[in-house]
């Protein structure tokens, strides 16, 4: 499991790396008018530098693009409670836990490992969570935390949100003349089509790294609550909500993090984060069924 997750981690950190270079080289040459060789010196350091931004930062990153306050015990004594009941039955130290104003039920977790760790959920789940469905919930969190998915997912989102506000700059500094009277029409067009696609290549890498981490999230969820049907009664509740429009107030970069996805669209899913909410149920009755339970 280490070595996997180093792997994912050294993987991730150069598709990333990879995308902010191209970027910072296009803007050093196309913007800048610098020379190649110090376009790419100073795409190589901007990387670099955005990367170890990301590494040390990304939490506090994604919770002031989710929005999310942390909040004490007496402020939220319910969380709280369940979060050290898990933390406890996970062997792990118990999580600080945040809060995000939004009518949407939904929750995440975040930070560069369980020393660290945050686990955020809306006001939308405190309100339409009963405390078994809630205890599902932060379970399958708890299970993203215990896997080491926390720092991977919370890297993939702040540098796909560096990525997108990258390009909003890029595409800004086009419209206004950036690249000067001197520079081809064709030049401009290259540099906006590659800062139009960096923050589509970052949802594809995100989409990579999240998709098979819930299916993993849910079984750790439904092995430490003892209870397969918390989570599966919460999937369906949160995917009703959805589907009815519920809105949340967070960042699109954010999408990964979520137990379910906040914002849906079209294709069929096939640029969902996360798998179907019908076959996440599928796979959780399989494994009550193992545990013996026995649920329609």
């Amino acid at each position: 499991m280490r070595a996997e997750f180093v792997a994912k981690l050294v993987g991730l950190f150069f598709m990333l790396g990879a995308l902010l270079f191209v970027i910072g080289y296009a803007v050093g040459v196309f913007i800048l008018g610098a020379s190649p060789i110090a376009a790419i010196t100073g795409a190589l350091f901007f990387s670099l530098l955005i990367n170890f931004i990301s590494y040390y930062f990304s939490s506090s990153m994604v919770l002031r693009a989710s929005r999310a306050k942390i909040v004490s015990e007496s402020e939220a004594p319910r969380v709280h409670r369940i979060v050290a009941s898990l933390a406890e039955r996970a062997g792990i130290p118990k999580p600080k836990v945040a809060i995000v104003d939004s009518p949407q039920p939904n929750a995440f977790a975040t930070g560069r490992n369980e020393n660290n760790a945050v686990i955020a959920v809306t006001t939308g789940l405190l309100a339409t969570m009963n405390d078994n469905e809630l205890e599902g919930v932060l379970g399958h969190e708890t299970g993203h935390i215990i896997h080491h998915d926390i720092l991977i997912a919370t890297l993939a989102a702040s540098i796909a949100t560096a990525i997108s506000y990258l390009g909003y700059m890029v595409e800004f500094a086009l419209l206004f003349g950036g690249l000067g009277g001197g520079r081809r029409e064709g030049e401009a067009f290259g540099l906006l089509g590659a800062t139009l696609m960096a923050p589509i290549a970052a949802m594809f890498i995100q989409l990579a790294i999240s998709r098979s981490r819930e299916y993993y999230a849910d079984e750790a969820s439904a092995k430490l609550t003892g209870r397969p049907d918390y989570l599966i009664s919460a999937l369906t509740k949160i995917e009703g909500y959805i589907r009815a429009g519920a809105p949340m107030k967070a960042n699109p970069s954010t999408s990964s993090l979520w137990i379910a996805s906040p914002f849906r669209g079209g294709m069929n899913g096939l640029l969902s984060t996360h798998p179907s909410t019908p076959d996440r149920i599928a796979r959780l009755k399989k494994i009550s069924r193992e545990m013996g339970f026995y649920i329609e």
